[in-house]
């Protein structure tokens, strides 16, 4: 993969040589839709191995990991031996991040706020937590069997986000825009958006690592500048402000013909991109001229920073073609209090979400656009917080042998479930799905086969899923 990027900058280089002068349109990205064959296939259709079901990605990752066996993943057995000492091979030699002494499960709570109904036509069974998402549930494909390595936030985070537990590799992200770019050249490939503050793994969630840094995550911002340092500083005009970025650019250009380095072409390129930004993103950021109705549907608020507001402009990035949208929300990390706490989180999230499907649904979006729910790992089925808790205080720690996601639209099957946990939700017991397998289906679903998106770097081809993965073709529709 990395010798097309090499070819690129070599045609580039001839055409700036015989009098053409690309100058700052470095990278495919700066090249109008227009002169696609001057070289785009370069970088814009890098990946594309088959005929994609999904154009576009909408990740929700919930920082910290939801409870859920509270939410999604119902079990009458845990229920019935709530309170009772677990078993000693769920504790025996097993490494958990808190609990220390032997623990008791932990059952639903059997009252009416958490108990699971069967919804839709599928009839899955959803918790009442989450209202909305019961009214969309034929749309929604969960895999009850995920299991992942990683018991402690960072490197969890990482390992779910860039297959590796230490920082230095490319997230999900980078490595579908590195594969097949998007099509707005006004917008990054990759934006990323942030409620509350991401534990453990940082910006390195949404970083390029080891790829060419234009493939970053975007972080933009609900209020102030979308994007840091966007705005012109007080006194310099978008002419005068166009003038610097060109004789910038020249300079930039002068060395890139000098040393190839493909890191100047991505300064070149993310300086002409910051430039058009300043047109288009106010525009996109500005949800007032939303109507009321949409606000109401999605529970967001224009000029505010919240979930809602985050999942309405994804909407309205996928509308304008960027390619994949990731949004984090903070505050999962339950290890106490979990039945009090948990059920306020389900409702900041559970309405923008549902009418995120519906909105993408009416638009005739849904079909072309996956969306993701994850953590990085799931909550235990024993309790935290030792015997003498209670419902008010009690919590669930860290879980890395199966737990509960869910995608929808972008050609997966929905109302469908994939896979399940033993019947006190420990273990998988039907159907593994490991994180390498997750993420190679979310690449193959874009059209990109997980085996052959590779980056030479130190002398060794380097992928997403390293040399683990499998699609799970079951949840395909």
């Amino acid at each position: 993969m990395n010798d097309d990027y090499q070819k690129f900058l070599s045609r580039r280089h001839f055409f700036q040589q015989t009098g053409f002068g690309l100058g700052g349109a470095a990278l495919t990205s700066l090249i109008n839709a227009d002169n696609a064959q001057a070289g785009s296939d370069a970088l814009t259709r890098r990946g594309v191995h088959h005929a994609p079901k999904a154009e576009h990605v909408i990740y929700i990752h919930l920082v910290g990991a939801p409870s859920h066996l509270d939410l999604f993943d119902y079990k009458p057995e845990l229920q019935k031996r709530s309170g009772q000492l677990c078993p000693d091979e769920f504790f025996a030699e097993k490494q958990l991040a808190f609990i220390r002494e032997q623990p008791n499960l932990l059952g639903t709570p059997e009252k009416e706020q958490f108990a699971f109904k069967r919804c839709g036509q599928s009839g899955m069974e959803i918790s009442n937590l989450m209202p909305h998402l019961q009214g969309v549930a034929d749309e929604l494909c969960f895999i009850k069997s995920l299991h992942t390595e990683q018991f402690n936030h960072a490197p969890a985070q990482l390992y779910s986000l860039t297959g590796f537990e230490r920082f230095g590799r490319p997230s999900i992200g980078s490595w579908v825009s590195y594969g097949i770019g998007s099509p707005n050249r006004n917008l990054p490939d990759f934006v990323v958006l942030v409620t509350g503050q991401v534990l453990g793994a940082g910006n390195s969630a949404w970083g390029s690592g080891f790829l060419p840094t234009v493939h970053q995550g975007i972080e933009f911002r609900s209020q102030g500048d979308p994007v840091l340092f966007l705005s012109n500083p007080k006194g310099m005009s978008p002419t005068e402000r166009k003038k610097v970025v060109d004789s910038v650019n020249h300079l930039n250009q002068i060395q890139l013909d000098s040393v190839g380095d493909p890191e100047i072409a991505t300064r070149i390129s993310q300086y002409e991109m910051a430039y058009r930004m300043q047109t288009s993103v106010p525009d996109l950021m500005d949800i007032k001229d939303e109507p009321e109705s949409v606000h109401e549907k999605y529970g967001s608020k224009p000029g505010g920073a919240s979930f809602a507001n985050n999942c309405l402009l994804a909407r309205r990035m996928v509308e304008r073609g960027v390619r994949f949208v990731q949004l984090f929300d903070q505050g999962w990390d339950h290890h106490g209090g979990v039945m009090k706490r948990l059920p306020g989180k389900a409702k900041q999230v559970d309405q923008p979400i549902a009418a995120l499907i519906k909105d993408l649904k009416e638009k005739g979006l849904l079909e072309k656009t996956l969306i993701v729910w994850n953590a990085e790992f799931g909550r235990t089925p024993m309790g935290q917080g030792g015997s003498k808790a209670d419902l008010t205080t009690i919590g669930r720690d860290h879980h890395k042998e199966a737990y509960t996601v869910w995608m929808a639209g972008g050609g997966v099957k929905g109302g469908h479930v994939h896979g399940a946990s033993d019947e006190l939700g420990y273990s998988v017991a039907e159907n593994k799905v490991h994180l390498h397998d997750f993420n190679a289906t979310i690449l193959h679903l874009l059209g990109i086969d997980h085996e052959r998106l590779t980056f030479r770097y130190q002398g060794r081809q380097f992928r997403l899923t390293d040399v683990h993965g499998h699609v799970v073709k079951d949840i395909i529709a």
